[in-house]
C-alpha cells in the first residue's frame, strides 16, 4: 500500500523560511561567500550563531525535553532548501542534521548533555564519517580502541571538521565524543569551498564512550538516511536560486534587439529546467515528509529523491553558468559556487548510481 505524502508547506514551515532568508539575505550574499572562501575559512561563526542559536534551527530535531524546538524533519527540510539557495558556509547537514540523528539515535544518559549543547548553539559537533559515506553502505572500520577510550586511527574527507568542537567517533567498541583539539587535522582542497573537508587522525586520542557497537552502528545507519533525505532539499535550493537568477539574466540581456529570453531554444531550456525543479520539489518534500512521519517506505523515498533531486541540481547549476554566456564563467560571478556545491552535493552521502541502485532493491526491480 502506497503512503500518501504532504508535500505542500504549513504556515509554521513559510514563516521559519521567512526568517532563514530574511538573515541569509543580510549576512550571506554571494560576495560574502566568496570573501570568505577565498581567505580559506569559509565557515561564518557570527552567522552560525544566529541561525542556531537565535533562530533555533539547531535545534529543530532536538525533542523539547533536551533544550530544542521539538519540530522535525520538514522544518529541517526548509531550513536546508535557503540554505542551499544561499550556499551558506555553515555546519548545518553535519551538526544539526547528521551528529544530531545520530545521537538521538544512541538514546543513552550520556548523549544528553551533548545534545543540550548543540540544540542551544553553544558547541558544533560533526560525525568523524568521510562525506561520501552512503546509507545502505558498509560503515568504515578505521578506528580503533586501543583500552580505556584511548582511540587510533584515520578517517578521510571528513566534511566540517575544522568547524567542530566535538567529533563523534565511530570505533571497534562503540560510538566516542572526542574533543576537536584532541585529535589532528590535515585540510583538503575541496571542490565545494563552501564545506570544507579534512583528514581527522587519531593518535592517542582520549574520547569519552556514548554507546555500545550495535547502538552506535544503527544510530549512524538512521542519521546517514535522514542525512541524505534532507540534503535533497539542499540540492533542491541550489536548483532554484539557479532557475530563478538564469531567467532574470536572460530577460535583462539583449541581443539582435531583444532578450535573448525570447529566442525560442531558450525557452525551451529554461522550460524544462523548470519542469526538472517542480519534480525535485515534489521528490524532496516527500522524503522530508516520509522521514518526519516515519513512513514504512521511508528508505526507497530518500532514495528516489537523492538519485533525482542531485542530478537537477547539476543540470540547474550548469545551465546558469552557460546561459549566463562570459559573465557565468567568472570567478567573481557566484554561478560557480552553485555548480560546485552541486558537484559536491551529488557525491554526498552516495553517488547518484548508489541510490538507484537502492531503488532497485528496494522496489524488488530485476537488474538489467
Amino acid at each position: 500500500m502506497s503512503t500518501a505524502f504532504d508535500l505542500l508547506y504549513s504556515e509554521t514551515e513559510e514563516e521559519l523560511r521567512s526568517a532563514v532568508r530574511a538573515l541569509l539575505a543580510d549576512r550571506c550574499a554571494p560576495a560574502d561567500v566568496l570573501a570568505r572562501a577565498e581567505t580559506g575559512r569559509p565557515h561564518d561563526p557570527a552567522l552560525w550563531h544566529t541561525l542556531a542559536a537565535e533562530i533555533g534551527a539547531a535545534g529543530l530535531l532536538v525533542p523539547e525535553k533536551l533544550g530544542g524546538q521539538g519540530a522535525g524533519h520538514r522544518e529541517a527540510a526548509v531550513v536546508l532548501e535557503e540554505l542551499g539557495r544561499a550556499v551558506a558556509p555553515v555546519p548545518y547537514l553535519t551538526s544539526a542534521v547528521l551528529a544530531t540523528e545520530i545521537l538521538l539515535g544512541c538514546d543513552t544518559q550520556e548523549v544528553t548533555g551533548l545534545l543540550r549543547e548543540l540544540a542551544a548553539g553553544r558547541q558544533v559537533c560533526v560525525p568523524a564519517l568521510p562525506l561520501t559515506q552512503a546509507p545502505g553502505a558498509p560503515l568504515p572500520a578505521a578506528v580503533r580502541d586501543t583500552g580505556g577510550g584511548i582511540l587510533t586511527g584515520t578517517v578521510t574527507s571528513v566534511a566540517d571538521a575544522v568547524a567542530a568542537d566535538v567529533l563523534l567517533v565511530l570505533a571497534d567498541t562503540g560510538l566516542y565524543a572526542v574533543p576537536a583539539d584532541a585529535v589532528s587535522l590535515t585540510e583538503a582542497v575541496p571542490l565545494d569551498l563552501t564545506r570544507p573537508l579534512a583528514t581527522v587522525s587519531l593518535e592517542g586520542a582520549a574520547g569519552t564512550r556514548l554507546a555500545d557497537p550495535a547502538t552506535a552502528r544503527a544510530a549512524v545507519a538512521g542519521a546517514l538516511l535522514s542525512g541524505a533525505g534532507l540534503l535533497a532539499s539542499e540540492q533542491l535550493g541550489i536548483a532554484q536560486w539557479c532557475l530563478t537568477e538564469t531567467v532574470l539574466h536572460v530577460r535583462g540581456r539583449h541581443q539582435f534587439n531583444r532578450p535573448v529570453g525570447s529566442f525560442q531554444a531558450l525557452k525551451h531550456r529554461l522550460a524544462r529546467l523548470w519542469l526538472d525543479v517542480a519534480s525535485a520539489r515534489a521528490a524532496a518534500r516527500a522524503a522530508a515528509d516520509a522521514l518526519a512521519t516515519g513512513a514504512p517506505d521511508a528508505p526507497l523515498t530518500v532514495a528516489v529523491a537523492q538519485a533525482y533531486c542531485s542530478g537537477v541540481a547539476v543540470r540547474a547549476a550548469e545551465e546558469c553558468v552557460q546561459l549566463h554566456g562570459g559573465i557565468g564563467m567568472t570567478w567573481e560571478h557566484p554561478a560557480h559556487l552553485y555548480l560546485k556545491r552541486a558537484k559536491s552535493a551529488a557525491a554526498t552521502l552516495g553517488t547518484p548510481g548508489h541510490h538507484h541502485t537502492l531503488v532497485a532493491d528496494f522496489a524488488e526491480l530485476p537488474a538489467p
